[in-house]
């Protein structure tokens, strides 16, 4: 979605609101596509003295493999976002601000989507305390204990193991 932002830059309004959905359908993430639906999007930009204040909401479900125990997860994610709108900064190298160029359009759907992927988790749990697969036979551990003998000697201290024995 292009926004328009001629009429809040020259004051002839003071906010624009805008709602829309974000298909972030075929991004792909660690082998699978996890935006299992379309990410609502609820928001205004707004005049704040010389520059244009930016906020959105983003809300959405996440489907993906827990990291530990590969097992398929879904979660509802709502982040707020907040972004600073500028038609010139003295300092280029500002990363507060985000500057519009002359066309006074901002393409809200990468801006959202950049946001929305920082955003997300970087390792992805079924639950904060999944204990994950077993090393030996597999088995996930979040339904029972497997039963193997899980204190495995490595194998480079052997040698010393035998001169216990």
């Amino acid at each position: 979605m292009l926004l328009d932002l001629k009429s809040l830059f020259t004051g002839e309004v003071e906010r624009i609101p805008f709602c829309f959905a974000l298909d972030l359908s075929e991004t792909e993430m660690n082998g699978s596509y996890p935006f299992v639906s379309p990410i609502s999007v609820e928001g205004a930009a707004s005049d704040s003295y010389a520059c244009i204040l930016l906020q959105a909401e983003a809300s959405f479900d996440y489907e993906a493999p827990c990291d530990r125990c590969a097992a398929p997860t879904r979660k509802r994610y709502t982040f707020r976002f907040s972004h600073v709108l500028a038609r010139e900064v003295e300092e280029e190298e500002n990363d507060d601000y985000i500057l519009v160029d002359e066309s006074f359009k901002l393409d809200l759907d990468e801006l959202l989507r950049s946001d929305i992927l920082l955003e997300l988790p970087y390792k992805y749990l079924c639950r904060e305390d999944c204990k994950g697969l077993c090393p030996s036979c597999g088995k996930n551990l979040n339904e029972g204990p497997c039963g193997c003998n899980l204190h495995q000697v490595d194998p480079r201290l052997e040698v010393l193991k035998k001169l216990i024995d």
